[in-house]
């Protein structure tokens, strides 16, 4: 068994000993991009493991181990972990947990604090925790992301987007049930293929890569009338984990309706975008900045090749980062970035202007910026666009899913009726109140 470490500080170490006994443990929240990632990292030698419980037993265990004033994301992403480990698949003293901390103002930055909390109030100080960042928050001597796995991150991120993108498009309409979803592991196993052999991380193998990916989509056979399309926005987790929100995407796939959910990319771009505007509100190094102007400038010239790629193909493709700072203007500031910040209402709004004006917007226990910038913002796009249909839904430990389900059919019969009606009077969509005809 490998010898527990601990630096000066008193922080149990993840060792190069352990690489070799231990199975990394780490929770999902974009099945398809974490999916890649975590085959990326099994590939440098670690035997990692993407987590996809989900019961009730999570939550209990989360109510266990974290303050009930924490939010929502914390509780389910830490009460999965400390399940995993108690659950008997694994020997509790070969494993490690794996977790993001971004460093920034949000709690989330907080939960591998929380977590160590956890695990040694339940009796496992001896799991070690792996902080996954960009900071230089914590390392390891034991893990160890090198430029070129980094980079082979950036492209797994980007690749998740396009086939999730294309994906929500084709199943709900595909003739043989469950061929999407056959036609995306094919799409893992290629991508990794060639990353594996250093090829598909170059911008123009890239691009080559996104026609790959929306020609196989496309050759998926499709049937039926288009379905009432629902935008799922709303905290970062809760809207793309199917734990965090009750597998929201199927059940809108069970309802007959079409789920758009927009895509990390932009989060990504927001992300690095607010280190500009820092500089802007509070001063600092232009080295800074300029240095953040050239990644974003990089994200987003990836960002136009995958819209291309997609409408070359005939899929629906959304905007850029550049048409949400557009679309955001008279609305917020862009000083308003904790958390999702402004991008959660420039996405809704978004949506309302591609013609998904049917949304969902998931709201997690005690995160307050989500709030602000959510369930806050309803009633103003609803004044400027009276046939927007929006639904602020709660998730916490005490909500029932009946409950969920149950305001969300009432949306997607208002969706329903607001469709017949537009047949029967055809009136334009998408525009502000008093807003002159194009």
């Amino acid at each position: 068994m490998a010898e527990l470490v601990y630096d000066k500080t008193g922080r149990l170490l993840f060792t190069r000993e352990m690489k070799e006994e231990y199975t990394i443990l780490f929770p999902t929240m974009l099945p398809v991009h974490f999916g890649l990632m975590a085959r990326i990292i099994e590939n440098l030698g670690y035997k990692v493991e993407m987590l996809t419980t989900s019961h009730r037993g999570i939550v209990d265990e989360g109510l266990k181990y974290v303050h009930n004033d924490t939010c929502y994301p914390a509780l389910l992403v830490i009460g999965q972990l400390i399940d995993a480990v108690k659950s008997g698949k694994y020997d509790p003293h070969k494993v490690a947990l794996l977790i993001t901390q971004t460093g920034g103002g949000c709690r989330a930055s907080n939960y591998i604090h929380l977590l160590r909390k956890a695990l040694e109030k339940a009796g496992l100080s001896y799991v070690p925790v792996i902080s996954l960042n960009l900071s230089g928050l914590e390392s390891n001597p034991g893990f160890k992301m090198g430029l070129g796995t980094l980079r082979k991150a950036v492209f797994a991120m980007m690749y998740g987007d396009i086939i999730v993108q294309c994906a929500n498009q084709v199943r709900p309409y595909e003739v043989t049930p469950g061929q999407t979803d056959e036609t995306i592991r094919q799409l893992e196993d290629h991508l990794l293929e060639e990353m594996e052999h250093g090829r598909g991380l170059s911008f123009s193998s890239m691009v080559e890569n996104f026609d790959h990916i929306t020609a196989a989509l496309k050759a998926v056979p499709v049937a039926g009338e288009p379905k009432v399309r629902v935008g799922v926005v709303g905290e970062i987790y809760i809207k793309y984990s199917p734990l965090g929100n009750n597998n929201l995407e199927q059940f809108l796939l069970s309802e007959g309706a079409e789920p758009v959910v927009p895509g990390l990319t932009d989060f990504i771009i927001f992300k690095i975008y607010n280190r500009e505007v820092d500089v802007g509100i509070y001063g600092g190094k232009w080295v800074k900045k300029e240095a953040c102007q050239l990644l974003k400038g990089y994200v987003e010239k990836c960002q136009k090749a995958m819209i291309a790629a997609m409408e070359r193909a005939g899929f629906r493709a959304p905007g850029t980062f550049e048409d949400l700072r557009r679309l955001i203007q008279g609305y917020l500031g862009e000083g308003n970035k904790m958390g999702e910040g402004w991008l959660l209402t420039a996405e809704m709004l978004e949506l309302i202007h591609s013609g998904t004006p049917n949304i969902v917007c998931t709201q997690p226990f005690g995160c307050l910026p989500n709030h602000i910038v959510g369930k806050g913002m309803i009633r103003k796009l609803k004044d400027d666009y009276p046939n927007s249909n929006i639904v602020a839904i709660d998730y916490d430990p005490g909500a029932t899913k009946i409950n969920q389900e149950n305001r969300i059919k009432l949306m997607l019969a208002n969706a329903r009726g607001l469709t017949r009606q537009a047949a029967e009077a055809p009136a334009r969509t998408g525009e502000p109140v008093g807003a002159a005809a194009e």
